[in-house]
């Protein structure tokens, strides 16, 4: 990428890196992973998954399943 890595994210680009980070964390990636891949900080990262409305999994990164 042609930005230093912890610049603000702005307009499309902020757009662009929301919508990755979700696809990426939803396909089962770690959060470090996303922000590896995306070249983004750890923070920064979790920031965009939640303004992607992305619910976050637990720590353990396992999905709890619902109570019979």
């Amino acid at each position: 990428m042609d930005h230093k890595r912890y610049a603000p994210l702005k307009g499309e680009a902020r757009a662009t890196a929301r919508t990755r980070a979700a696809e990426l964390y939803l396909a089962g990636c770690t959060i470090r992973s996303v922000a590896g891949q995306i070249d983004r900080s750890y923070g920064g990262t979790r920031a965009l998954l939640l303004e992607a409305g992305v619910q976050l999994r637990a720590k353990g990164g396992h999905l709890r399943k619902a109570a019979a």
